[in-house]
């Protein structure tokens, strides 16, 4: 029986990991097939200033203060818990999980199903924006999406190969 429990949460691990990774770099890449498809050539002074200024802002809004400051730490910690977790919920629907849309506190919950319903609605928004400027947004995107999806690598790595880590699964 514990090495079907050490399988099943070994599994979770791996299945959690491998969601984020596919939520993530499935975004990614389809934001690129846009951007490669941008013409360059049409671009002016203009838009290449834009471009660098909001390149930053998301490099520091989206990848350092989103990503690497709040949603990898507690996502790599709710993927480390699952290393001791007996809770088969968890464990079988482990991407859901470790993304806090179950077994949080009221207020991450809300907050991730207010942010995924934002998400959404720009997502959508997003197709009445013309070219050069929705490519102009997807390279932003794109850049606070990698540095997501690499910050959540690292902290997942510690979160499995350390003792302690230092950040809160965020459990109810």
């Amino acid at each position: 029986m514990l090495g079907l429990l050490f399988m099943l949460r070994s599994l979770a691990v791996t299945w959690s990991i491998v969601g984020v990774s596919l939520l993530l770099g499935l975004a990614i890449f389809r934001l690129s097939v846009q951007v490669v498809a941008l013409d360059f050539s049409l671009f002016s002074l203009f838009h290449w200033l834009v471009m660098i200024i909001f390149s930053l802002f998301m490099a520091y809004s989206e990848g350092y203060r989103g990503f690497q400051k709040g949603f990898s730490p507690r996502v790599a910690a709710r993927v480390g818990y699952l290393k001791i977790s007996n809770n088969l919920f968890d464990l079988i629907l482990s991407p859901l999980f470790v993304l806090g849309y179950f077994n949080t506190t009221l207020r991450r919950q809300i907050t991730v199903v207010v942010l995924t319903l934002m998400l959404a609605v720009l997502i959508q928004l997003m197709h009445f924006v013309p070219n050069p400027w929705r490519g102009i947004i997807d390279i932003g995107v794109i850049i606070g999406l990698t540095w997501g999806l690499v910050s959540f690598y690292w902290f997942t790595y510690r979160a499995l190969t350390q003792e302690t880590f230092p950040h809160s699964p965020e459990l109810s």
